[in-house]
């Protein structure tokens, strides 16, 4: 097996959980002994030798969890290659906000730290998976709801990001 690396995500109805074990098959592919888990509590080993980590926009913003995540495992996480992905609803609704100010607000997450591979992918919108208060505000907003995840253009990143972390 090639390098470990562990790849964390927030995710609070699945989407982003989904898409972080989509890229962990294709890093696996390259031959990578993959990890998975919520970056609640997660925290980075010595045997880790890089990181991919995922959260969602909500309300316009990357998940807290993130400067979190990286303010526990800083130390560990200065010393290894790191990528990073956001998922949400502005890749198919710009009036969401533009996907370069979330990546940015993602970059200064991350901050010290300098990912090798940043992106963002469109995610999944399951009204049934929504409270009343969310499904309403959804409605008022004019949000689209559905599965926007374009199941290529994560696998080709992936394959792009095992390169990058050296898989």
């Amino acid at each position: 097996m090639g390098k470990k690396i562990l790849i964390v995500h927030a995710s609070k109805k699945g989407s982003t959980e989904e898409i972080a074990k989509a890229i962990a098959q294709e890093l696996q592919a390259a031959g990578a002994a993959v990890e998975v888990a919520g970056m609640e509590g997660a925290t980075v080993g010595e045997d880790v030798q890089a990181v991919v980590i995922g959260a969602p926009v909500y309300a316009g913003h990357i998940v807290p969890a993130v400067v979190k995540f990286v303010a526990g495992n800083r130390p560990r996480l200065e010393k290894i290659p790191l990528a990073a992905f956001a998922v949400g609803i502005a890749p198919v609704m710009p009036q969401a906000g533009p996907v370069e100010k979330l990546l940015e607000e993602m970059k200064k997450a991350l901050a010290p730290l300098t990912p090798v591979a940043i992106t963002m992918f469109a995610g999944k919108l399951d009204p049934g998976k929504m409270s009343f208060v969310e499904r309403t505000m959804t409605k008022m907003l004019k949000v689209p709801t559905g599965d926007f995840r374009d199941w290529e253009a994560i696998r080709a990143w992936a394959r792009e990001v095992a390169k990058a972390l050296g898989a």
